[in-house]
């Protein structure tokens, strides 16, 4: 039996205020809240939140359902300047710009992580690696001092860490960075591909993946493993957040296609 399609974040979450709204109101109606407008803030948070639960919204969306009310009546009540929502919208919009479509937030990988790749990488010869969705560059700069020899490139959408990150790597020669789609570019040249993403994408860049990796090249998920695939290996990162990296060969080791063995 084929799986029912899922509805766009975006619908979701006016679904999700709408349920708020109309529990509020009923609940309003009916007497049954005391008078004043933070006990119907309070119900509308709280429907809002629990039917994004029951919409299977991505958690962060949860979390934003349960405060965007209640902050938005603090700031009419404190008397926020207009200008103020327009600044923290432009903001967020460049920080964040497509995540409400991709449900890809901003994840920042650490050093201990950084550290693990780069023994995944070649060793012998200049490895060539592409991070998506590279952020402020957190992974690329450690990893271009731990193997300068390696060419890394990174790819982002959103204007302002992508902006951040050729500051920062502006004198590491042997990073590239652009911004755009990594779904629009080919993966063939790379040893390994690099993702800390989220579990909604996954299944597309497995599917790129495995039609455009070569044998040999290895996928690098750390968070999120592909739902329905097992990983070759997992690396366990001695971080605080005890971070896990799943590495995949999408076409095979490089020795099956010497074998001719499919790869798996």
């Amino acid at each position: 039996m084929p799986a029912r399609p899922s509805l766009p974040p975006a619908l979701k979450a006016l679904l999700a205020q709408l349920a708020g709204a109309a529990l509020a109101f009923g609940a309003g109606r009916s007497g049954l809240l005391p008078a004043g407008i933070w006990p119907l803030v309070t119900v509308q948070a709280a429907g809002a939140t629990l039917t994004a639960i029951l919409l299977r919204s991505a958690p962060w969306w949860r979390w934003i359902h349960l405060g965007f009310l209640p902050l938005a009546v603090a700031a009419l009540q404190a008397r926020v300047a207009p200008g103020w929502y327009l600044a923290a919208f432009v903001v967020l919009a460049l920080v964040f710009w497509s995540s409400f479509r991709t449900q890809v937030p901003l994840f920042l990988s650490n050093r201990r992580t950084a550290a693990a790749v780069a023994e995944l990488l070649p060793r012998g010869r200049p490895g060539h690696l592409l991070d998506l969705g590279s952020g402020t560059g957190s992974l690329l700069r450690p990893l271009a001092r731990l193997r300068p020899e390696c060419r890394l490139e990174g790819i982002e959408s959103a204007p302002a860490p992508y902006a951040l990150s050729l500051l920062l790597s502006r004198h590491q020669p042997t990073i590239s960075l652009a911004r755009g789609d990594f779904f629009q570019i080919p993966w063939s040249d790379y040893d390994m591909v690099y993702a800390f993403l989220s579990p909604v994408p996954m299944t597309q860049v497995w599917h790129k993946a495995r039609a455009e990796m070569r044998p040999g090249a290895m996928l690098v998920s750390n968070s999120f493993p592909v739902d329905g695939v097992e990983p070759d290996s997992v690396v366990e990162v001695d971080d605080r957040r005890r971070t896990r990296l799943y590495c995949y060969f999408p076409a095979g080791p490089a020795y099956r296609q010497k074998s001719g063995i499919a790869g798996g």
